[in-house]
Formats: structure tokens, sequence, C-alpha cells
């Protein structure tokens, strides 16, 4: 099969398409034949070999962690799944044809397979967060770097709980974040005292890593009401740094409910073949993203 994988830490540049072989579904797993694969900022993180806790990584390494597909192989003791099934959720190594996942769910019938590939470490991601900075319903949320994958799924997630949300983003995005129902501001100098404009603030979440976490402790008024997912000198001021941790069945059956209740929606901005992976990782790092960024196989 086709897969991308890196045999040294680097830039986008170190990614190469290969010919390997096909991986199988063990005890636990199943195998897909991948038809998207999400592309997270995690992703390009391990590829420079920032050390992130949850996954070290012998090279040569896979990339990937999110994908959707048809189920192709059951391992054992796996049940309620069958072959030719359409499921979205998280494995490794999913920049390939085939992958096995460690956690799944079944596709919602309204999602292609493009759309669904954006949800799995993202969904997770955004419920965790909510969960371990502690905003109770009633209670308003910042949320510094609103307009990607993980900042439009915890607005959403958190206007559906009754939490009032203020996302910062670039003026291109204000509209966008708006529309997600959040009060929406621009970064650049003086943002913190917009924000104040906007209302109390309970809980903030750094998405970015943009260098606003000291800013984020003034507006809250405690390191432990704010959680970055992005910067990891955020510790040093008594910041929660949460990285990865995985998605589980639990978080990707939570996510095939909310949308297809209509309450969560991630556009895909755009796709890439497998053969672009690099230049999938350079827009990536460049920010400024509306939603998700997928591989299309």
């Amino acid at each position: 099969m086709k897969t991308v994988n890196f045999a040294e830490f680097g830039g986008p540049d170190v990614l190469r398409l290969i010919d390997a072989e096909e991986p199988h579904a063990g005890p636990g797993r199943i195998r897909i034949a991948v038809r998207a694969a999400g592309v997270n900022p995690v992703d390009w993180r391990l590829r420079e070999g920032q050390v992130l806790g949850a996954h070290p990584l012998e090279l040569p390494s896979g990339v990937g962690l999110d994908a959707s597909g048809v189920v192709d192989e059951v391992g054992e003791g796996v049940e309620g799944i069958a072959v030719g099934d359409h499921v979205f959720g998280e494995g490794s190594s999913t920049y390939a044809e085939f992958a096995v996942l460690s956690a799944w769910a079944r596709m919602p019938e309204n999602l292609t397979f493009e759309e669904a590939a954006g949800y799995p470490s993202v969904v997770e991601t955004a419920l965790r967060i909510i969960r371990e900075v502690g905003v109770l319903p009633g209670q308003t949320l910042l949320v510094s770097g609103a307009s990607g994958g993980v900042g439009s799924a915890v607005l959403q997630i958190a206007r559906d709980r009754g939490i009032t949300v203020i996302g910062t983003a670039g003026a291109a995005n204000q509209d966008y974040l708006r529309g997600l129902g959040a009060l929406a501001t621009t970064y650049g100098q003086g943002w913190a005292e917009r924000v104040r404009q906007l209302g109390h603030i309970d809980a903030a979440l750094d998405l970015a890593g943009s260098g606003v976490i000291r800013e984020l402790i003034e507006l809250t008024g405690d390191p432990q009401k704010v959680i970055s997912i992005a910067d990891l000198g955020a510790p040093k001021l008594g910041v929660r740094f949460s990285g990865v941790a995985g998605s589980v069945p639990d978080a990707l059956a939570q996510a095939a409910d909310l949308i297809s209740r209509g309450k969560l929606h991630i556009p895909v901005e755009k796709s890439y073949p497998l053969a672009d992976a690099a230049a999938a990782h350079t827009d990536s790092q460049a920010g400024h993203t509306r939603g998700r960024r997928v591989i299309v196989i």
C-alpha cells in the first residue's frame, strides 16, 4: 500500500510517500480502507520531534491519527461492527491506503468521508478541555484561536451546554465565529481590553499557542482556570498543558450524536491528495485555518 512516513525529525520536506506492507487488525482493533485522513497540528508537532508526552515515536514513523473509511478487517473480540461499515475514528499512521483504528464510531448518514475524517481527535480534545477547565452552564468561556478545528468544536459544544463563548481569531474569521454562536473579537494590540468589554471571563482556553498565557491568567484571575493545548511553556506560569490523549469511543459517540442533532458542523477548508501531505502540513502550520484540512485517499 501507499503510506506517508518520515525517517528523521524536521520540516514538511521530511515527509515521503512510500510503499509499505499493509497493517492488519489485531484483537480489539479494526482495519479500514481509508477514504480520508484528518490533518491535525499534533501531526506536524510530532514530525518536528516535539515532546508531547502521549506519543513517543520510533523512527521511521507513520503520520496521522484520524481517519474515515470502510471497514475491511475486524479483529478478535470486536463486536457491533462488520466489514463494509462506514466508520470514523482514531488510530495510527492514517495517512495511508489502509489503517488500523483503536477507537471508532459509525459515521452519521449525513456526513461525507472528507467531513468525517476531521472530527475524531478534534472532538475528543474539545470535550476533554471543556471538562478540564471546569466551565459550567451560565458561565463565560474565552477561546483564544477559535476558528480552527478544535475551536470550532469547542464553540459549538459549549453553546449546546448553555455556556457563553467569546472567541478570538483573525479579522477574516469574525463572521465565522459569530455564525457558531460566539461573541467575536480580533487578535492584535488591545485584544485583552476588547475581551473585557464583551464580559466577565470565567475560564479560558489557549488553542493557538500565540503567547497569550499571561493575558489569559489576568482575564480569569487564576492560572487554574486556563488550559493550553498549544503552548509547551504554559506550565511555567501555572497553566495546565493538555496534550494528546487519544480519542475514545465515548467521545466519538458524542460527536456522532451532536452531528446527528445538527449541533456540530466543522467545515473542510481544504483537501489534499496523499502525495501532497507536505503541503497540508505547511498550510496547517501557517495557521488561520477555518475548520479542518483533510487528506483524501
